[in-house]
């Protein structure tokens, strides 16, 4: 577990709840590798990508509960616009993930390998934005592949 100085602590969240959740994004994205099919790999990736968003949201905004419910990719780009095109991005691909999850569409195994690629990456983004070390990447043997 990697222990947050004083001066890099979130404002909202304890910093147990942020490396929780990066430490939940980052399982998913191993349940990811791991799935059987492209939508399964497609859905965890986005999931993982959620909760590394969440992360950074909790890192950085204090609980008021006076503000109506917004979704972590609307909230994002006011906290770090650098991650303004990301979080339009992981916009999009959640309203995929929804159809996918109602059996609506599909989506082939090279786009779900980019997204687990792209929520990797999104991770290691948001560690770097808090101010935290890297973190491995994916062992090679869970490193999505399909059959081109």
């Amino acid at each position: 577990m990697t222990i947050m100085s004083t001066q890099e602590a979130p404002t909202g969240a304890s910093a147990g709840t942020v490396l929780d959740l990066l430490d939940r994004s980052r399982a998913g994205l191993v349940q990811a590798c791991q799935s059987q099919t492209a939508s399964q790999r497609y859905t965890e990736a986005h999931l993982a990508a959620l909760r590394a968003a969440a992360a950074l949201v909790a890192a950085r905004t204090a609980a008021t509960g006076r503000s109506r419910p917004r979704s972590v990719w609307e909230v994002l780009p006011g906290l770090a616009p650098e991650l303004g095109e990301w979080a339009a991005f992981f916009a999009a691909t959640g309203r995929r993930r929804l159809a996918l999850e109602r059996g609506a569409g599909g989506v082939s195994a090279r786009e779900a390998d980019d997204l687990v690629r792209q929520s990797e990456s999104f991770l290691e983004l948001v560690r770097r934005t808090l101010h935290l070390p890297f973190a491995e990447p994916l062992p090679g043997e869970l490193a999505p592949t399909a059959p081109w």
